[in-house]
């Protein structure tokens, strides 16, 4: 089911499935609530999945400008309550793990049980490296030369690549919003997301791959928490959810239960 919830800078979009108790995914940016759309079923067996787009991506309305990671942690509180409700399981991964961080910290009457899945706790080697990742100029060209330099941006920032289909997926929500997919980069490398782990109670799990950009930064984040869980798919990429979705589901599906 999809739906619009009112948010902090307007409408806020969902898609929702299943029954049980609530848990609430957050997507890497710039793509939208369908990246975990791959798993969404499986783990409707046994949960309420909502997956929101985060404001400014997908198909909810933006903030008036780039908003920070905490403004996002906020927002999401909002949404929450738009929806009813009050105690959630929380899933972010990449991006949405460092705003699920931000809104564990901060808000940390409301989440149960809290999965970092890519963690972008960043040296400043990786900082430089994932500046790269500002795809070429979305002007358009006569010769629709923009999608093919936005196709080869793609490939390479995803080494290692199988799934095609994700490929165009993905590329295709980015193009949608081809003025904001940026929006999020600088506000995750600004974030003090070392702060945040130092301070969430929830009991939480950290999860990678080992194919993963944020493999090394996800093991320093549990290195942070050694009282937190560990758990890390092999091989994959950042599309970790379209390449093994049936082993993805089954690690969260075991830590909330």
């Amino acid at each position: 089911m999809r739906r619009y919830v009112e948010g902090r800078w307007g409408q806020v979009h969902v898609e929702e499935s299943g029954d049980g108790p609530a848990l609430v995914l957050l997507h890497q940016s710039p793509l939208s609530g369908r990246q975990f759309a791959p798993a969404l079923p499986l783990l409707a067996q046994n949960f309420r999945v909502i997956a929101p787009d985060t404001p400014g991506f997908g198909a909810s309305d933006a903030p008036p400008a780039p908003a920070s990671i905490n403004d996002h942690a906020d927002a999401l509180a909002g949404v929450l309550d738009g929806m009813g409700l009050a105690r959630v399981h929380l899933l972010g991964h990449h991006t949405g793990a460092a705003i699920a961080a931000a809104f564990a910290a901060r808000h940390p009457e409301r989440v149960d049980r809290l999965i970092l899945n890519g963690v972008p706790l960043l040296t400043d080697e990786e900082r430089a490296h994932f500046r790269t990742f500002r795809f070429a100029p979305l002007v358009p060209r006569a010769d629709g030369g923009h999608l093919v330099d936005a196709w080869n941006q793609r490939l390479a920032a995803t080494p290692g690549w199988t799934d095609l289909g994700a490929m165009h997926r993905h590329l295709a929500t980015m193009l949608a919003n081809p003025a904001r997919y940026f929006w999020l980069f600088e506000p995750v490398f600004a974030h003090d997301l070392a702060a945040d782990l130092k301070v969430i109670s929830a009991p939480t799990l950290i999860f990678s791959n080992s194919g993963e950009d944020l493999f090394e930064a996800s093991k320093r984040a549990q290195a942070m928490r050694p009282d937190w869980g560990f758990a890390a798919l092999e091989g994959g990429t950042h599309d970790i959810v379209d390449e093994q979705p049936e082993g993805w589901a089954r690690v969260v599906s075991e830590f909330l239960r």
